[in-house]
């Protein structure tokens, strides 16, 4: 490799396995993470990776590392299930092992997956600087290669021979650099929350909650997912040795548990339908409020809420960043939130991140360590991410105004196409293949 300084700005989830990549490929590579330490920024809900996003961790973490990621997932091979509010079936896929963990799907606990990130890269002789909050960056307009400095809000500078923004979707390198590139408010809300999964729970809800991937196709204007995190079925959790520093969180609370199974629910409608004062609630008071909403909904439904702990009951406003066209490459790009914000609705944009990841190592290293030109990397890898990565933008947010989506007719009709391609193979294949 060349003496190149890879610069990355955030130590989300893109920004860590593009970072392990760029390590194990022998780049000098450092990330700097505004968190003042590694937990000061808990996410406790669970993640899906897909064969994408499983493919970006085989290639870019080292093989312990990968193994760490596959022995603390959860149960795979999940059905995928469309129930009506009153738990009706209306159409399942069934899932199919595959025999290669790359080619599975995965339900990992954000916390955990941040934990296999890290490891190697924090401590003393890490290459992750925490506590550093981007403020701007400096360097000759004509030279579009050349050194960046960057500053940080402690007064500090550093150098870098490249730049990747990898930080999230409120990104300060974006709006500097590409200051047209929007993010804006879907009008969507979510609340989310964390149903735990004991031998007691469990005889409170029908099996299919807790045994599949569930859409909930209610009344118009609303819409509820439920996805399990069991590790009970975990592959080889109890013959990896784990590094250290993956396992228990030191944040005390159900929020923070990534170690026991639940269901994760999520409950969206459009701002107004929701009170008011929506966002100044507590746990309590919006797990309140979705027990209100979904008066009349199946029990089990209903209990799925109201079980919860109000500490994992969250506020997500739903936000998507606008597609933008071709901008000419340099020294400095994006990856993940940073660049295409995205809906959760088809719960791919951590995958997207973690493609974006892959694809600028693999650039970036054939370019440092083969003479190449960096920039001509970058701008190879831009062009591809451009393409894949707002078409998943466009995916997710037709999604998301599916999911709340307010015409009657509509949401008729979409339940009698789902019963439909339930006794026709053929549509069902078609459709969803």
């Amino acid at each position: 490799m060349t003496n190149s300084r890879v610069a990355v700005v955030g130590g989300g989830i893109g920004g860590l396995c593009l970072a392990q990549g760029l390590r194990g490929a022998g780049v000098d590579v450092t990330v700097y993470e505004r968190d003042r330490t590694p937990s000061d920024r808990l996410q406790g809900y669970r993640v899906h990776i897909d064969p994408d996003g499983s493919r970006a961790l085989r290639d870019c973490l080292p093989p312990e590392l990968w193994e760490a990621f596959l022995a603390t997932s959860g149960r795979g091979a999940q059905d995928f299930r469309f129930l009506s509010h009153r738990m009706r079936p209306l159409l399942t896929l069934e899932s199919r092992p595959v025999a290669d963990p790359v080619d599975a799907h995965h339900s990992v606990s954000r916390i955990t997956l941040r934990q296999v990130l890290l490891s190697g890269l924090d401590g003393p002789s890490g290459v992750v600087r925490f506590g550093k909050t981007f403020e701007s960056y400096s360097r000759a307009p004509a030279d579009p290669g050349g050194t960046v400095t960057l500053r940080f809000a402690d007064g500090t500078t550093e150098t870098a021979d490249i730049v990747v923004a990898a930080d999230g979707g409120n990104s300060r390198v974006r709006h500097r650099y590409l200051p047209h590139a929007r993010r804006v408010d879907t009008g969507i809300v979510t609340v989310a929350g964390k149903f735990p999964l004991t031998a007691a729970t469990r005889a409170l809800v029908d099996p299919a909650l807790y045994e599949a991937v569930n859409m909930i196709i209610p009344p118009r204007g609303l819409g509820m997912f439920t996805a399990p995190h069991d590790l009970g079925g975990a592959g080889n959790a109890g013959s990896t040795v784990l590094p250290s520093g993956i396992g228990r969180t030191e944040r005390e609370g159900a929020l923070f548990d990534n170690t026991g199974a639940y269901v994760m629910w999520a409950f969206g409608a459009a701002t107004g339908r929701f009170p008011g004062d929506l966002a100044v609630m507590d746990g309590e008071r919006l797990r309140d409020t979705v027990a209100r909403m979904i008066t009349g909904w199946h029990p089990d439904l209903r209990a799925l809420v109201t079980t919860s702990d109000p500490a994992t009951v969250s506020l997500l406003p739903i936000r998507t960043s606008v597609p933008i066209g071709p901008w000419p490459a340099t020294n400095i790009t994006l990856l993940g939130d940073a660049i295409h914000s995205m809906t959760p609705m088809r719960g791919i944009g951590a995958n997207v991140a973690l493609r974006d990841a892959r694809s600028l190592c693999r650039a970036l290293t054939g370019a440092l360590g083969g003479g190449g030109d960096p920039v001509a990397a970058i701008a190879a890898y831009e062009a591809e991410m451009r393409e894949y990565g707002f078409a998943a933008v466009r995916d997710s947010l037709r999604a998301a105004r599916q999911f709340v989506d307010e015409n009657p007719v509509a949401r008729v009709g979409f339940r009698t196409f789902l019963r439909t391609a339930q006794r026709l193979p053929a549509l069902r294949h078609r459709a969803f293949s």
